[in-house]
């Protein structure tokens, strides 16, 4: 059976940096933070109210899910976190829906894609 990923579409901003930061790996939250900073070159930031809030959010909606450290070095008190597999399916949907949205607009403005 497909899943139904329209009711969380689309994403708002903090909550795609967030599920872009933990499809790599599970993170901490100020991991997350530090991730987020990085993919967007320090141009996005989430604060700790920001984040706590739409991971908690996540965690209600079964997109992300908590998870034991990484070592048993860990600090106890951190809690990491991961994508679900629903998360990921939605992360994917939710890209794949941003492509489409950016073809449309290259086309209506004649802008030709940046190579790397």
């Amino acid at each position: 059976m497909k899943e139904d990923f329209n009711q969380f579409l689309p994403l708002s901003p903090a909550a795609l940096h967030i599920l872009l930061a933990l499809a790599s790996e599970d993170r901490h939250g100020y991991g997350i933070m530090r991730e987020v900073a990085r993919q967007s070159d320090g141009r996005y930031k989430l604060g700790p109210g920001t984040l706590y809030d739409n991971l908690q959010k996540l965690l209600d909606q079964g997109i992300v899910e908590e998870c034991s450290p990484r070592s048993k070095g860990d600090d106890p008190r951190r809690r990491y976190y991961r994508l679900s597999r629903f998360g990921r399916g939605l992360l994917a949907t939710e890209v794949t829906r941003l492509e489409a949205l950016v073809r449309e607009a290259r086309q209506h403005l004649d802008i030709r894609p940046q190579r790397a």
